[in-house]
């Protein structure tokens, strides 16, 4: 079965194209390399001895998506992750945002929804909650006004999901709402590899240990948490992939309750940012130079997931921990800079 697979090649892409093709799909990967390097084929090839097939195509161009479904016309499934993603950016540049998220959503829909039946798994996150009033937070908690232009985007991405889902019953869709991926695969052929300067804390961090980057800045101290900064649920990249695997399974064998689903993964724990930085000290037994700087706009105070729902309905659960996760992408960082 062919499987499309947008943004295939960014750091939760590539991850879930290595669990597509270990369980046994044949995957083609839509990438517009705007924050992604063609070589990561060759990582996913090393760990898999499958090189699938890749497309070099921009989802805002209508005319490209469509000419690719015609060429494509086997494509079954498609998990969908090409999106703009830093929360910061997107306050700066709101109509870059909802372009390039909206508009390749909506293209991708209308091709699906020709076909006689088509599955489909939808990047979400936890940002569509805001600042939940209740932790951890559950699928039924309130869609909260969103904190940014990216977390708005993703809102309405699901709106236009589940009206199309609602709408065309030979579409189904999963929503996937996770909260922070982070780690390498521990082949640490690949992982995470932001172009620029890391708009993610872990990223940022491995840089900072690897002397890219003078220190790390944490963003306000002053949070009501348990050491004044923000609490983050924090999730092992491979852990996320198997459970986009699981979620797409179940649409194809007809398992979903609904033509339309939503499930939070994480791993229930939440973190703070002084608590990742001292477990990566521990796991790398690197010192890390950080100062405490004003707060972030579009930050919220905490988000931990309620893995209840993807625990008992997709039987999926997070396997591996933060040091797991943080070892994995020091590893990563260390391969790519060529540090012994």
């Amino acid at each position: 079965m062919k499987i499309l697979v947008t943004g295939g090649l960014g750091f939760i892409g590539s991850h879930t194209v290595v669990e597509l093709q270990n369980a046994g799909y044949e995957v083609v990967i839509i990438d517009d390399l705007s924050n992604a390097s063609e070589s990561v084929l060759d990582g996913i090839e090393a760990i898999t001895s499958t090189r699938p097939e890749f497309e070099k195509l921009d989802l805002r161009d209508r005319n490209a998506v469509s000419a690719f479904f015609k060429k494509h016309a086997d494509v079954e499934g498609v998990i969908h992750f090409a999106a703009s993603k830093a929360v910061g950016e997107s306050v700066h540049k709101p109509l870059l945002y909802y372009e390039n998220n909206l508009n390749s959503l909506i293209y991708l829909l209308q091709e699906l929804v020709e076909k006689n039946e088509a599955s489909f798994i939808f990047s979400s996150s936890c940002t569509v909650y805001g600042q939940a009033d209740e932790l951890p937070i559950t699928e039924s908690a309130p869609v909260k006004p969103a904190e940014s232009p990216y977390g708005n985007t993703k809102q309405i991405g699901e709106e236009i999901i589940r009206d199309t889902a609602h709408k065309y019953q030979n579409f189904k869709a999963i929503a996937l709402r996770y909260f922070n991926p982070i780690g390498a695969h521990e082949s640490v052929e690949i992982g995470e590899l932001p172009l620029g300067v890391p708009q993610n804390l872990v990223p940022f961090i491995t840089q900072t240990a690897a002397g890219l980057r003078q220190e790390l800045s944490v963003f306000g101290n002053d949070y009501p948490t348990r050491d004044g900064t923000c609490v983050r649920d924090y999730i092992h990249v491979v852990d996320l992939a198997q459970a986009h695997v699981m979620a797409l399974t179940r649409l194809i064998e007809g398992k979903n309750k609904s033509n339309y689903e939503v499930f939070n993964l994480g791993t229930g724990t939440g973190s703070t940012v002084l608590e990742v930085i001292e477990t990566f000290e521990k796991v790398s037994g690197v010192k890390l130079p950080y100062k405490i700087v004003d707060r972030r706009e579009g930050d919220v105070v905490a988000a931990y997931a309620d893995t209840e729902k993807a625990n008992n309905e997709l039987g999926w659960k997070s396997e591996l921990s933060l040091a797991d996760a943080l070892d994995s992408a020091w590893k990563w960082e260390k391969k790519v800079r060529g540090i012994q």
